[in-house]
């Protein structure tokens, strides 16, 4: 049986591990002087003035609604090409999800389609930078200005991205990354919020320990809390690894582009069948994942064929991501359905995304472009 090559994979080298250990010998276990450490390195690496480390990208998502304010009077606008924890994070506290459709070329959310969804009821945009490309925040940055609204950036694919030189970070009012195995670093599980924001800052990290408040005046012993909060710590073995990761960051990401560039090469001269993805003018993307599009119209199979022919190779090939108003919870509760954005129903019939990591071989990366182009080709009209 042919070796598996998975669309993303973690590259833990030993130093990382000697590092996680060092953590798990120390006297912390738990959210410690690690934590502590990692939120200042990652903060300062994309220009933000705080972060707050927690258990997951979905806690960092919800911490930052909650921090926001966001409840069931209020809508939020984000697009409908992502993971569902982008918008469930928020409905679970109430929030209506309004989806706005993408656009082609970057399939990031249109900053036209926002300015259509806009009510008085809309308190925050919810955008994510999906594959790595950063949104078009100078659009998006007006339009939040003009109609007083919350801008939280879902990162989770973009640690390391830049948008016309300034890093991903430290530009939305709240931004989210996730740390789990397939993004360019990670703790395991984890996640963080970045913010410049002091006032949002200082909420987070209450929400993040149960809301609560210590009353040192009343005793040592003593807290308060003034609202519901969450457990969403991270601990400090995980921060030691996350910390391990950063000083990799730039070598990960150099070596993701350097894979693109072999892809690009490969697939820029059969794309009658195979439609690459291009890097948006002013951006430089950290590549979290590598999705072509297939020109459907001159191939005698569909996506699902070509997928599971890729799967027989070995070449273990994802789609990212089915459509949020497909699920069938956001098409009972909020009554979305098929046809309602159509380009972003176009991209996902025709979407698979190929393995894209730092620790993939050259003739891994051959494996993957050659068993492609011979799929591709077997179906070609």
């Amino acid at each position: 049986m042919k070796k598996t090559i998975p669309y993303g994979h973690q590259w833990i080298d030993e130093k990382d591990i000697k590092e996680v250990g060092l953590a798990l010998r120390s006297d912390w276990i738990t959210q410690g002087p690690k934590v502590e450490e990692f939120e200042e390195k990652v903060s300062k690496f994309s220009g933000a003035k705080y972060g707050v480390a927690v258990s997951s990208g979905t806690t960092a998502l919800q911490l930052a609604y909650t921090a926001a304010g966001l409840g069931p009077r209020d809508e939020v606008i984000t697009t409908p090409l992502t993971f569902v924890a982008t918008s469930n994070a928020f409905v679970v506290l109430g929030a209506k999800p309004v989806f706005a459709d993408v656009k082609e070329e970057s399939l990031n959310i249109d900053p036209k389609e926002i300015e259509k969804k806009i009510t008085k009821k809309t308190r925050a945009l919810a955008v994510v930078d999906f594959a790595g490309f950063p949104c078009q925040y100078d659009e998006i940055l007006k339009i939040a200005k003009k109609h007083n609204l919350l801008i939280i950036e879902d990162a989770s694919h973009a640690l390391g991205s830049i948008y016309k030189g300034k890093r991903i970070g430290s530009i939305a009012d709240m931004t989210i990354l996730s740390f789990h195995p397939v993004k360019t670093i990670t703790t395991g599980e984890g996640g963080m919020v970045l913010t410049n924001n002091k006032e949002f800052y200082e909420s987070l990290k209450v929400l993040r320990h149960h809301s609560i408040l210590k009353k040192p005046q009343k005793g040592t012993w003593y807290y308060e809390i003034e609202e519901p909060g969450y457990n969403f710590r991270l601990t400090d073995f995980q921060a030691a690894l996350g910390i391990s990761q950063l000083q990799k960051l730039n070598k990960f990401i150099q070596r993701r582009r350097e894979i693109v560039r072999k892809y690009n090469r490969a697939f820029g001269h059969i794309q009658e069948i195979i439609t690459p993805p291009l890097e948006p003018k002013g951006v430089k993307a950290a590549w979290h994942i590598y999705v072509i599009q297939l020109v459907l119209e001159k191939l005698k199979a569909d996506r699902k064929k070509i997928f599971e022919d890729l799967h027989k190779e070995g070449i273990m090939v994802q789609v990212h991501y089915i459509p949020l108003h497909f699920q069938p919870f956001y098409k009972k509760k909020f009554g979305f359905k098929r046809g309602d954005f159509p380009k972003t129903e176009n991209y996902y019939e025709r979407a698979i995304t190929l393995p894209l990591f730092p620790k993939m071989t050259n003739k891994e990366v051959e494996r993957v472009i050659e068993t492609v182009k011979k799929i591709i080709n077997y179906y070609r009209l």
